[in-house]
């Protein structure tokens, strides 16, 4: 069951800070939901994991291509949610060329845990990690979200139709994406 709010967590994330000698002039920084979600309308979209195919060549990506026209729908932010630590997300936003989306590190998988999406990808060697999902949300509260379908722990598949950036695009316009199959399994919180 999805929760009708983001839940309740702190990040524990890295930021550039001049101050800091050396060559990784970055320091530790908490930030917590409600700093991140509070009076803000947001686009998350969270995905198994940083530098693997699917998530490197096209979600995070299209995110990022398409990042004016949410801006142009009202949207103030575009989050992209791993469960992964901050040093590597770092360095996939680096090599991706992110610079628009915010790709927020959910290393102990709390956030995730607590949205109902960890699952199991042992089978893989991934061991806890999202389900691929896209969700809005207005002020902390989750206003609609996608959810790939056949969501299981060990699914043999990555489901990718309805939380690639187009579907959340055309939800926002209030239009059909044409690039998008039915039937979409939709979830609203």
């Amino acid at each position: 069951m999805t929760p009708e709010r983001v839940p309740s967590v702190t990040f524990k994330t890295r930021v550039r800070d001049e101050s800091v000698p050396g060559p990784n002039p970055f320091r530790w920084e908490d930030k917590t939901t409600e700093q991140i979600f509070g009076g803000k309308k947001v686009v998350v979209f969270s995905l198994p994991g940083a530098f693997t195919p699917t998530c490197s060549s096209n979600h995070l990506p299209r995110y990022e291509e398409l990042y004016e026209e949410f801006k142009a729908q009202g949207v103030d932010e575009i989050i992209c949610v791993s469960v992964n630590d901050a040093f590597v997300m770092f360095k996939w936003g680096q090599q991706i060329g992110a610079d628009k989306v915010f790709l927020l590190p959910d290393g102990n998988g709390e956030f995730t845990r607590k949205m109902g999406m960890l699952v199991d990808k042992s089978n893989l060697g991934f061991g806890m990690r999202s389900w691929r999902y896209s969700m809005l949300v207005n002020d902390g509260a989750i206003e609609k979200i996608f959810v790939e379908p056949d969501f299981s722990d060990n699914c043999p598949t990555d489901p990718f139709e309805v939380s690639d950036a187009d579907t959340m695009l055309a939800y926002l316009k209030g239009t059909e994406s044409a690039g998008v199959s039915a039937p979409r399994k939709e979830f609203v919180g």
